[in-house]
């Protein structure tokens, strides 16, 4: 190997890389798959702290519960998204003449593709950070290796219930995170354009399929899942003071990003690659 090295330095360093890269992929793995399958051990046996969680994730804590935490921060980012979807949609479909068309674009856009990606970005970007920050802190002042010498199981207590806490809050904030997008759009579409609130109704009603709207939420149940997976991963691992905690903040963002997009797309491919689950004609 010595030889190899001084002959070949650089296939050296790309197969050492190659086989770090694998060995931190299986690392990964294994966490996941032991956070997913102690969840009914902390639904059992932690559940108080499963409640705080859950309350934690939805209000926030400190300062961040005076503006409403994450329901605020969701609920403002897909109102936005509604209304740049109507502005956009009237603007468009006005060009060539069909602007009543606009509920109908609504309805399709915000429920299949943008209310579940800003409420996964939201997502990443507010619980996630926050749970990778907290456990992060955690390690590096070794409070988690003293949670296991007083025999409690770790990826249980910290782990498993906010990945379960994550999944019982994203259902209401996913919900206001569709009727903000649905109603921002209403109003940008009937109030500042001035288009009729009936045919608004009419296209968006016809055009708003249910199974799209149970979907979408099996969808953003799946991304918060995969966002706090990865969250508490990088912060259950972080290393090297605050430095090192701050970096695992953000190579956990990142990575839940891409996550979420991976999502989205895999489900769309899923649910509507074969048929598409839609019919524009009468």
């Amino acid at each position: 190997m010595a030889v190899m090295s001084w002959r070949f330095p650089r296939a050296v360093r790309r197969v050492t890389h190659v086989s770090s890269t694998v060995d931190r992929m299986g690392e990964q793995a294994l966490f996941f798959a032991r956070a997913v399958a102690t969840i009914p051990r902390a639904l059992v046996h932690y559940p108080k702290e499963t409640v705080r969680l859950v309350a934690e994730i939805s209000m926030g804590t400190g300062a961040l519960a005076v503006i409403g935490g994450t329901v605020v921060i969701v609920g403002f980012l897909t109102l936005f998204t509604g209304g740049i979807i109507a502005v956009q949609g009237f603007s468009s479909l006005g060009n060539i003449g069909v602007e009543a068309l606009t509920g109908f674009f609504a309805a399709f856009i915000n429920v299949r593709i943008a209310a579940p990606t800003i409420a996964g970005i939201g997502l990443a970007a507010t619980i996630g950070a926050g749970s990778t920050a907290q456990l992060g802190a955690m390690r590096v002042s070794e409070e988690i290796d003293a949670l296991e010498t007083m025999a409690i199981p770790s990826i249980p207590y910290l782990v498993s219930t906010r990945v379960l806490a994550g999944m019982i809050a994203i259902i209401p904030l996913y919900s206001l995170a569709v009727i903000a997008s649905f109603v921002a759009s209403r109003f940008a579409t009937v109030v500042l354009y001035g288009q009729s609130a009936g045919v608004y109704d009419h296209y968006f009603t016809t055009f708003l399929i249910p199974t799209d709207i149970l979907w979408s939420f099996v969808q953003a149940i799946v991304m918060a899942v995969a966002v706090m997976l990865i969250h508490t991963y990088y912060g259950f691992n972080a290393s090297g003071g605050p430095v090192g905690v701050g970096v695992a903040v953000g190579n956990a963002v990142r990575a839940s990003l891409v996550a979420v997009v991976t999502v989205t797309l895999l489900i769309s491919l899923a649910v509507y690659g074969a048929t598409g689950n839609f019919n524009l004609s009468g």
